[in-house]
């Protein structure tokens, strides 16, 4: 128990402002008031994964490629290195998609060893799609490390200019 001669001081410190021994105001939390109110509505990995915009990795297919967190593709980088048909293949070069994602997430292992970093680039060669090209031409892609919806680690690949 503080003695009474400590509360007297604060009580009477001109120097302690009358809101320094407050409890945390509603609305706030421990390290500071919410500066833009509650939180309304929140985007998630999951919604990103069942909307489309994200193209979720079969965990078999990423582990064999040597990647050991969830992998996501983005719809743009999906469409660009690894989409393709058989309209593609009688237009330009027989191809397939399981071949094209394995380049990708090979590549994109090998890139991880090679830059150890959390945000790096993955470079590879695809035939692009929709053309008339028959050879392979060189690409790049944007891998980040971080943490998913549950704070586990994840995997996103993405063309350069993509969030």
């Amino acid at each position: 128990m503080e003695s009474p001669d400590i509360l007297a001081r604060i009580e009477h410190d001109l120097s302690v402002s009358d809101d320094a021994m407050r409890s945390i105001p509603a609305g706030s939390t421990a390290a500071g008031p919410e500066p833009f109110g509650p939180l309304i509505d929140a985007y998630t990995r999951a919604d990103a994964i069942a909307d489309g915009t994200l193209v979720a990795v079969p965990e078999p297919v990423a582990r064999e490629a040597g990647l050991r967190a969830p992998v996501a593709i983005t719809r743009a980088a999906w469409s660009d290195c690894v989409e393709w048909g058989d309209t593609d293949s009688n237009r330009q070069t027989p191809q397939d998609e399981e071949g094209r994602l394995w380049d990708v997430l090979f590549m994109t292992a090998f890139a991880a060893r090679r830059y150890m970093r959390t945000t790096f680039p993955v470079e590879l060669y695809r035939v692009p799609r929709g053309g008339r090209a028959r050879t392979a031409r060189p690409t790049e892609l944007t891998c980040r490390l971080h943490r998913g919806d549950a704070s586990e680690d994840v995997i996103t690949i993405s063309l350069p200019d993509e969030d």
